[in-house]
């Protein structure tokens, strides 16, 4: 038992360590010897966990994609509508990646054109959308003339932008700027925009990365 925790404690801290050198240096970059040092544990160790920095970065992704799932699943448990809940689960996505360094390894992988992958995490986090988006339409909740693909687009599009310029500069991130995106779309968007909060507290403070 005390050897299978330990186990445990490894790899989460290897994933940890992994997350922070990823979102810092790119896949490229970013090295094994680098990432154990980090992590406090010898390389043996950690080809014992991850036997390539590929299968590793996959742990990662896979790790990033399981955060966003617990926090859709908490703004789907809060959010009134649909449409709320698609509001709160990609602002809270957004704040993820600015609190939490395995999130945000999960959404640079992903798009990290070194790695040959099927962008994962991004492409779960499209599904996402597309699935949240045709659900509004299905209770009434969009404008009548909207595209359910077209809003998947903008939205997909238009977060994975905030995403990229927050790595760079936190204050896209903010949630002044989030709120002002969605003030900004909802109205073009859904059928009665008044119902849309923009966003809610659920959405916030979501970050597991601290």
């Amino acid at each position: 038992m005390v050897k299978q925790l330990r186990a445990v404690r490894t790899r989460e801290a290897l994933i940890r360590a992994a997350a922070e050198v990823f979102a810092d240096d790119g896949y490229a970059l970013a090295s094994l010897p680098a990432i154990s040092k980090r992590a406090g544990v010898s390389t043996g160790a950690l080809h014992f966990h991850f036997a390539s920095k590929d299968v590793l970065a996959a742990a990662v992704e896979n790790a990033a994609a399981e955060r966003v799932a617990r926090l859709a699943d908490r703004c789907r448990a809060t959010g009134e509508t649909s449409l709320q809940v698609l509001v709160d689960t990609n602002s809270g996505l957004l704040q993820a990646l600015a609190d939490d360094p395995v999130v945000r390894a999960g959404f640079r992988l992903s798009g990290d054109p070194s790695r040959k992958n099927d962008s994962a995490f991004l492409r779960r986090w499209h599904e996402s959308v597309r699935d949240l988006v045709a659900d509004a339409q299905g209770a009434g909740e969009l404008e009548r003339t909207v595209s359910a693909d077209a809003a998947t687009t903008v939205i997909v599009a238009s977060m994975v932008g905030l995403g990229a310029l927050g790595a760079a500069d936190g204050n896209w991130l903010s949630s002044g700027r989030l709120a002002l995106f969605w003030s900004f779309l909802m109205p073009c968007m859904a059928a009665s925009p008044h119902r849309v909060l923009v966003p809610t507290a659920s959405a916030g403070g979501q970050g597991e990365g601290r």
